[in-house]
């Protein structure tokens, strides 16, 4: 039983930061994991973020465009990706 309570946990999670993200995209120019790490509850386990990255990268809602160093003190300077959201090509004629 507590294995499924944990994939429950981890599934929410991951729907829930894909959806952050999304939202992130849509209020934000430029974004990384640090603005999701603001903006969500802690992640499950710590490759969790870089899945939900890869999954709304996946769907085609963002791509990547840069990297910059984490701000965040538990990533110790780390490197991230910048990211942005993706536009269709109907959207940009």
């Amino acid at each position: 039983m507590k294995a499924a309570i944990l994939e429950d946990s981890h599934e929410a999670w991951h729907e829930d930061a894909v959806a952050t993200i999304l939202g992130l995209s849509l209020q934000h120019e430029e974004f990384t994991a640090d603005d999701l790490r603001r903006e969500m509850r802690p992640a499950p386990h710590q490759n969790a973020p870089g899945m939900a990255f890869a999954a709304a990268r996946n769907l085609g809602y963002i791509e990547s465009v840069n990297s910059t160093v984490s701000k965040s003190k538990s990533r110790k300077n780390g490197s991230l990706k910048t990211w942005t959201r993706k536009v269709s090509q109907e959207h940009a004629a």
